[in-house]
């Protein structure tokens, strides 16, 4: 995702969030050893996950892998869900939805 980052703002985003259930120390450890160009949020207690109704029903200690494209009045007017821990969307595929708008 790091690399399509600029496309993605290119495209029309004004940001890209990822989200992670990792603690703050967890997640700072692990994004130490990255140089990623977008901020990542610590949501340990799944609050997020939750409010987006994202949370893997198998496994409640982790979220399906999900991207959503939310407009700036705060509405969702794009997803894509993964049901697997493995999926992820890539950033191709946001650019593709965002200059689908």
């Amino acid at each position: 995702m790091n690399n399509g980052y600029q496309g993605i703002l290119d495209a029309g985003a004004d940001e890209l969030i990822a989200i992670s259930g990792d603690t703050v120390f967890g997640l700072n450890n692990y994004l130490g050893r990255l140089s990623l160009s977008y901020p990542v949020l610590s949501d340990s207690d799944f609050s997020v996950v939750d409010t987006y109704n994202v949370r893997d029903q198998s496994n409640p200690n982790q979220a399906n892998p999900t991207a959503f494209i939310v407009d700036a009045d705060g509405v969702i007017q794009w997803k894509d869900s993964g049901s697997r821990y493995g999926h992820r969307t890539t950033s191709s595929q946001i650019i593709d939805a965002l200059n689908g708008l």
